[in-house]
């Protein structure tokens, strides 16, 4: 039963930081893109200007993050 638990947590730990890794705000995006492309799966014109621009915006915001972390600004 003590394997199990430990197989368990370390399966959960790898999936965690897998997917969650460094930067919890990305896997948050991640999802709400997919969940925005799914409310839009029926406006297709709407869609093809829409997830490319909320990809690019989430992707400039995460590097400016990282810029002002890696510069020591606050």
């Amino acid at each position: 039963m003590k394997t199990l638990s430990r197989g368990a947590r370390a399966f959960g730990h790898f999936w965690w930081d897998f997917l969650i890794g460094d930067a919890p705000e990305l896997f948050v995006a991640a999802v709400a893109i997919i969940v925005l492309a799914l409310l839009l799966r029926h406006e297709r014109g709407v869609a093809v200007v829409v997830l490319p621009l909320t990809t690019v915006a989430v992707l400039v915001v995460s590097t400016l993050r990282g810029r002002r972390k890696s510069s020591g600004a606050p």
